[in-house]
């Protein structure tokens, strides 16, 4: 593949140019990163160095947070990396005339390493067989390219036969033979892309060559013909129109790379880079430099690392810088001779007449050497019979303590140990006692002083207190015990149906003054039936129909041309009903046509539901008909709500039960008690699409004002 780069303005415009990849971008255009402006020029330089170092180009550092740049930078990477790949297969094709070779590297490594081989054997085998190199077969930008390349390396030239030379800008232009009238390059009709030779030749400056339409010029990439002079260790990267050389290799520390890719010492005193102090002058080397003192000592001084003059101590420095019998006694910048006097050592002192060295007794005196330990004098010193929990030190001659805690690590003491002088003492850590032994720890029975407000239980090393059932430990002392709210927990709205009443260690639940009783569980309530108790106040001309929390007096009279069939039934399954039956009087044509035949009244209580997740069946109208008809005889029930539907609240749906239809009549919205209502229903019996014959429901809802 080949990548040209193009800046006829430098700073201005660069121009990528890659196959179907045409991309136009000022160079110059800023990305800011880290405060600082980088160029499209510095991203594709920066790519392409680290395609020359055989970096992975999809995971390079990226020198900018632009989306452009990080592009720039992976095309101008991969470039330089194909060029590479692609410039092995054409030296095996040079090399060995055969494409065979298993080529290392990836699958799309290798497959551009072939493809590069193999046409560049087509170019030789075009100049071997005395073809054109322009040939016409379509093998594509890349190959073609490789190919007309190898077919022209080492074959003659048409296009380059005829060179000339510029004195003005000693540029080599290439012309070929254009069939074009005379005098096209004056009038500008020859249209060449670069240069124009006399009447009609268009001709290329150095580093290109005539393409075959005779008008345009491309770039020779001579990395790839190996027509580049690179030495040895260093990397061919072609340029348009030319190409450069870089080292592979750096250049090493205190050297620096310069644009005629040699290696140039870097000047470090020069540069400021050095670390010389103020009191030394740098002086450069090839790849280093040296710091040298500006001041100059004087005799009997010399200088230190920080440039300064320090005193040298010539009776150290020099082996005998005295005679002997004298001594020799240091000054600054200098040293003095002195007559050497007698000096005892150590344990030794002179004797009265001054001319004799006599020994010490250190044992004798008040206070003596070894300070109220025994002592033994010894010729020139003395020995120090040490008590128990001391040992001699013989540097610095005198008893000291034995730290036995740290002598016996864990063989002294059970738990702590603690050094005294001469002797050590052992302690308990919280929890425990020291036994009679004084070494070992027994276990400290902390309830015996009642430290907890309720019950305690002592335990191995330490104690816990817990609280009776009702109470629990504070979460600030662990000592306390404090009363549980259970009224306030989280379930605490569930514990009683009705109220909760808190007590210190324990709870109450109440129910309504009236209606309801406490259930044996002592949390539910349970609705008082007034009916059955007879607590109720209901006259003798009225029905008691039992509700939740309480009773309702009710009395019921068949309308005209209706009688009363059977008793009133305290209690059927969910609801009390009085049922009245038509009763026609004779030749009564109108009550006789008119459809309904029953009218009944049923009684229900209903909570006020807390939660309310999905309809509640309430009222079943049962019929005595088949849910599956004869078919000749079209006949069906259809059931309806005629009045009291509050806010469309209920809902009537047809259902099969033993083979018998059933009406159930739901509640579909929740109501908030206390409610009363009369819920109007028909059965509506339907024959041929005529109504025959209607049954009326009158269902009345008393809705309590409590969820139980």
């Amino acid at each position: 593949m080949e990548s040209a780069y193009q800046n006829k303005n430098p700073g201005i415009l660069i121009q990528v140019i890659r196959p179907n990849f045409p991309q136009t971008l000022p160079a110059s255009l800023p990305y800011r990163t880290g405060g600082k402006q980088i160029s499209i020029d510095e991203c594709c330089k920066d790519g392409r160095v680290r395609g020359i170092d055989n970096q992975d180009c999809t995971a390079i550092p990226l020198i900018s947070e632009s989306t452009t740049c990080r592009i720039v930078q992976e095309q101008c990477c991969a470039a330089v990396l194909e060029d590479n790949i692609c410039t092995s297969g054409i030296n095996m094709a040079k090399e060995q005339g055969v494409c065979d070779t298993q080529f290392t590297g990836s699958t799309c490594e290798t497959k551009t390493a072939k493809m590069c081989c193999d046409c560049c054997l087509l170019g030789r085998a075009a100049r071997e067989h005395g073809l054109t190199c322009d040939h016409s077969l379509s093998l594509g930008y890349q190959c073609g390219l490789v190919s007309r390349a190898c077919c022209d390396d080492g074959a003659p030239d048409v296009e380059t036969s005829n060179s000339l030379v510029s004195d003005k800008d000693n540029e080599t232009l290439t012309e070929k033979e254009n069939p074009l009238p005379n005098n096209m390059c004056s009038s500008g009709l020859a249209k060449c892309a670069q240069e124009c030779v006399g009447n009609s030749t268009c001709a290329c400056f150095k580093g290109y060559k005539l393409k075959p339409d005779g008008k345009n010029c491309e770039d020779i990439n001579e990395c790839l013909l190996g027509a580049s002079n690179c030495r040895g260790g260093e990397h061919c990267i072609n340029t348009v129109g030319s190409f450069r050389c870089q080292r592979e290799v750096s250049c090493g520390t205190g050297y620096e790379l310069t644009d005629s890719n040699n290696c140039k010492d870097i000047d470090e005193c020069e540069s400021g880079t050095h670390n010389c102090s103020p009191d030394f002058e740098c002086q450069n080397t090839q790849g280093s430099f040296r710091c040298l003192p500006k001041n100059q000592c004087g005799d009997g001084y010399i200088q230190d690392a920080m440039g300064s003059c320090i005193d040298i101590n010539e009776c150290l420095a020099q082996t005998e810088p005295c005679r002997p019998g004298q001594l020799c006694m240091n000054t600054m910048g200098s040293f003095t001779c002195q007559r050497n006097s007698i000096n005892c050592g150590r344990g030794y002192h002179l004797n009265d007449g001054g001319n004799r060295c006599v020994d010490i007794d250190e044992c004798k005196g008040p206070d003596g050497a070894c300070a109220g330990h025994g002592c033994i004098n010894l010729v020139g010193s003395f020995r120090c019979e040490c008590k128990a929990g001391f040992i001699f030190n013989s540097i610095s001659r005198v008893c000291e303590d034995i730290n036995e805690c740290r002598h016996y690590p864990g063989r002294l003491c059970a738990h702590k140990c603690e050094n005294v002088l001469g002797s050590y003492k052992c302690s308990c850590t919280q929890g425990f006692k020291l036994a009679s032994d004084g070494r070992n720890c027994d276990d400290l029975n902390e309830c015996e002083s009642s430290p907890c407000s309720q019950e305690c239980a002592n335990v191995y090393g330490s104690y816990q207190c817990y609280c009776r059932r009702g109470y629990q430990l504070s979460d600030i002392d662990g000592i306390n015990c404090e009363d549980i709210d259970e009224c306030a927990l989280p379930t605490g709205g569930h514990i009683c149906s009705y109220r909760c009443n808190n007590t210190p260690g324990s709870f109450y639940c109440t129910c309504p003054a009236s209606g309801y009783t406490l259930a044996p569980n002592g949390r539910s309530c349970q609705d008082v039936d007034e009916c059955v108790t007879g607590t109720h106040t209901c006259s003798v001309t009225e029905s008691c129909f039992n509700v939740q929390g309480g009773f309702r007096c009710l009395s019921f009279e068949c309308p005209t041309n209706y009688r009363q069939a059977g008793e009133i039934r305290a209690r059927v399954e969910r609801s009390d009903t009085i049922r009245c039956v038509k009763s026609c009087q004779p030749n009564d044509i109108g009550c006789v046509l008119d459809p309904v035949h029953s009218i009944s009244h049923t009684v229900i209580s209903l909570p006020t539901f807390r939660e309310f997740t999905k309809p509640e069946e309430i009222v079943f109208l049962r019929t005595m008909s088949p849910a599956h008809s004869s078919p000749q005889l079209s006949s069906d029930i259809v059931f309806d709500i005629l009045e009291g539907n509050v806010q469309n609240s209920f809902d009537i749906v047809k259902r099969q039960e033993h083979g018998m239809i059933v009406g159930v009549v739901r509640q579909v919205k929740p109501l908030i008690g206390s409610l009363n209502m009369v819920l109007k229903l028909a059965m509506n019996y339907v024959t041929s699409g005529v109504v025959s014959h209607r049954n009326i429901v009158n269902v009345h809802i008393f809705v309590s004002e409590f969820w139980f």
